[in-house]
C-alpha cells in the first residue's frame, strides 16, 4: 500500500514524511523539479516530480496509491505575485482532488491550517466551529487556505471523496529550512535581530506532534470534518523571553504599537519591489494578522483522535537547536 505525501520536501511535509515511514507505510514523495529535497536525504521513498498546477503530472503521481496526505502549500505572508499563491492553493488543491478520485484513493488528509478559522475571542480560544468567512482573511495566503478548504469540504459532500481535514496552527522545530514565517521569527530572535515586538499571540506547536496529528487523523478522523493540531498559546513576548533565555541574550523589551510598525511594513515591501529581489523585514499582512490574538484549542483533535503536544518550550528549544547547528545564526 503506497501513500502519497505532496509537500514532502518541506517543513510540515518532510515530518510528515519520517513518521509515515516510522509507522511502515510505503512512501511516494511528489516533489518539483527544483524542489531541495535534503529534507528526504536518506529515507527510503519514491519521488515523483510533478507540480500542483500541471494535472497530469498529479494523476501519475497518485495512480497505485492507497492513501494521500496534501501537505503541500505556498505558505509565504508576501507575495509580488498573489495569482501564482492562488495556483497553488486553490487549483492545485482542485487539480490534486481530481486525480486522487480519478485514481481510487481510499483515505485523503488534508492539511488546511488556523488561518481560515475566526479570531478567537477574550478568554476564549477558537475552535473548529468558530465562524470565519471569506472578508475575516487578511492576505492572499489566508484568503487562498479559505478557499482552498471550502473547495476540499464541495469535494467531499457532492463527490463523497474521503476527506479529513486538519488544521495546524504554528509549527516550529527541527528541520525548517526555508525557513517558514514562523521560523524566521524564531531564527530572528535567536539571532539578537529582533530588538523590538509587537502586541500579539501565537499557538505554538512542535513539528513532530503537527506530523504524528495526520496519522492520527488517516486513521481516526471523520470524513469531512476539522481537527486543530495546535500546542500551547502565548504571548509574543512570552516567546520572545523563552528564545532569549535558550540562546543566553536579553529578551527584546521594546514593545511597538501596530499603528507605528504599519509604516514601516509598507516600507519594506515597496523597497523589495524596487530592488527585484529577496523578502520585506516586515509585510503589511503580518502587521494586521498580529492585531488579532491567534490562541485556538486542540481539545476536539485530543478527545477524538488521541491527539497529544508536548510543551512548547520543548518546540522551541528543538527549534534553536537546529538553527545553530546548522549555521543559520
Amino acid at each position: 500500500m503506497t501513500t502519497l505525501v505532496t509537500g514532502a520536501s518541506g517543513f510540515v511535509g518532510g515530518a510528515v514524511v519520517r513518521h509515515l515511514l516510522a509507522a511502515g507505510h510505503t512512501v511516494r514523495a511528489l516533489v518539483r523539479p527544483s524542489s531541495d529535497r535534503r529534507a528526504l536525504d536518506g529515507l527510503d521513498v519514491e519521488f515523483a516530480v510533478g507540480d500542483l498546477r500541471d494535472a497530469p503530472s498529479l494523476a501519475r503521481a497518485c495512480a497505485g496509491c492507497e492513501r494521500l496526505f496534501h501537505v503541500a502549500a505556498d505558505y509565504r505572508l508576501w507575495v509580488p505575485d498573489a495569482a501564482a499563491l492562488f495556483a497553488s492553493n486553490v487549483t492545485g488543491t482542485v487539480n490534486l482532488l481530481r486525480a486522487a478520485a480519478d485514481a481510487g484513493v481510499a483515505r485523503i488528509v488534508y492539511t488546511s491550517s488556523v488561518a481560515v478559522l475566526g479570531p478567537c475571542t477574550p478568554g476564549q480560544p477558537a475552535d473548529e466551529q468558530t465562524p470565519s468567512s471569506l472578508g475575516d482573511m487578511i492576505g492572499p495566503y489566508k484568503q487562498s487556505k479559505f478557499q482552498a478548504e471550502i473547495e476540499v469540504r464541495r469535494r467531499v459532500r457532492e463527490d463523497r471523496l474521503p476527506v479529513v481535514i486538519v488544521n495546524p496552527s504554528t509549527p516550529v522545530g527541527p528541520g525548517d529550512r526555508r525557513p517558514t514565517p514562523t521560523g524566521r521569527m524564531v531564527l530572528d530572535a535567536a539571532a539578537g535581530r529582533m530588538p523590538a515586538f509587537v502586541d500579539t499571540c501565537l499557538n505554538i506547536v512542535h513539528v513532530d506532534d503537527v506530523a504524528a496529528g495526520h496519522l492520527l487523523a488517516l486513521d481516526h478522523g471523520q470524513i469531512g470534518a476539522r481537527y486543530i493540531l495546535g500546542g500551547e498559546n502565548l504571548s509574543l513576548a512570552e516567546i520572545l523571553t523563552r528564545i532569549a533565555d535558550l540562546v543566553g541574550r536579553p529578551a527584546p523589551r521594546i514593545r511597538l504599537p501596530h499603528a507605528l510598525v504599519l509604516p514601516i511594513a509598507y516600507a519594506a515591501e515597496a523597497w523589495v519591489r524596487i530592488r527585484g529581489r529577496g523578502e520585506p523585514l516586515a509585510t503589511v499582512d503580518g502587521v494586521r494578522m498580529s492585531r488579532k490574538r491567534m490562541y485556538f484549542s486542540s481539545a476536539k483533535a485530543t478527545r477524538d483522535l488521541g491527539y497529544r503536544a508536548r510543551p512548547a518550550q520543548e518546540a522551541l528549544s528543538d527549534a534553536v537547536a537546529w538553527f545553530r547547528d546548522n549555521g543559520y545564526f
